[in-house]
């Protein structure tokens, strides 16, 4: 259920920015998800269409980018994909501690359509 503000939090920031570049509506919003942030893109995807209808989002792709949980060796500094029950660095076999890694959240990029561009297909990508 907590994906529900933060899903309308992402309706408010990407209906900004399409204001803010005189653009039409949105088209794509890219998100990065970190494994261990909360937060489902699936719950995401099912808020999104649901309180989207009559914004500039309407009809807007959500695509999720996952970002798995790493650990960082506290020998050699590697840097590994956690494996559930393994805490040692497959490549020296030092203790490894957790890292933020997994823990992301945000809005990589939005992508509207121009007024301009409108019935030509072309739309402006607005990056982070």
């Amino acid at each position: 259920m907590h994906e529900y503000p933060i899903t309308q939090q992402i309706i408010k920031i990407a209906e900004n920015t399409a204001r803010e570049h005189h653009a039409g509506r949105v088209l794509k919003i890219s998100l990065v998800v970190g494994d261990y942030s909360g937060f489902i893109g699936e719950s995401i995807q099912m808020y999104f269409d649901a309180i989207s209808k009559d914004t500039l989002c309407e009809g807007a792709e959500i695509s999720f980018e996952r970002v798995k949980p790493k650990l960082k060796c506290e020998s050699c500094g590697e840097l590994f994909e956690k494996i559930p029950f393994v805490f040692t660095c497959p490549s020296c076999g030092g203790a490894a501690g957790p890292t933020d890694i997994g823990k992301e959240f945000y809005i990589k990029d939005i992508e509207v359509e121009s007024f301009e561009a409108r019935g030509a297909g072309d739309a402006p990508n607005l990056g982070p």
